[in-house]
């Protein structure tokens, strides 16, 4: 299941794009049992799997910060084994245009002069073509399809 970096451009039924919340949930030595049952679900069913690259960044500074080298080896070991979606021009235009609009709607989604990871991610969902699995919906779901993970079902249930 080793997958080349995903340049935006395929067409998969069943994709998944991991938001920060559940990608640390499954990375993190506190595991969520509930998340990991459904991460292994998910990924025995076959469903592609998406690691954005705004999410590798989020977690990977706190977890440098807070010297978490069992969870770095882990994002590293997934972004082999599952695909990675770098951050690339196209994507940032795309989310530059997203946060703009998110303000001329007055729905912000993060402080003027912050960069803004929802808009990012939304971005690289879109380009995608994926449904991002969060533990909150928030601000992102004004971008793309987005579901909590824990009402997403098992990959059994879903296929019917």
């Amino acid at each position: 299941m080793n997958r080349a970096p995903l340049q935006g451009n395929d067409s998969v039924t069943d994709r998944i794009m991991l938001d920060t919340g559940p990608l640390g949930m499954v990375t993190n030595p506190k595991w969520n049992a509930a998340a990991l049952e459904w991460f292994k679900a998910v990924l025995k069913a076959g469903d592609e799997v998406i690691i954005p690259e705004i999410a590798d960044y989020e977690l990977r500074r706190n977890y440098i910060l807070e010297n978490m080298s069992r969870s770095i080896r882990l994002l590293d070991q997934l972004k082999v084994l599952l695909t990675y979606m770098p951050i690339d021009t196209p994507t940032m235009a795309k989310a530059a245009n997203l946060w703009a609009e998110a303000r001329q709607r007055h729905k912000p989604t993060a402080h003027k002069h912050a960069l803004d990871g929802d808009a990012i991610l939304g971005a690289q969902a879109r380009r995608a073509r994926a449904v991002v699995a969060t533990d909150n919906i928030g601000h992102l779901s004004q971008f793309v399809k987005t579901r909590l993970w824990a009402d997403m079902g098992f990959p059994s249930d879903r296929k019917t």
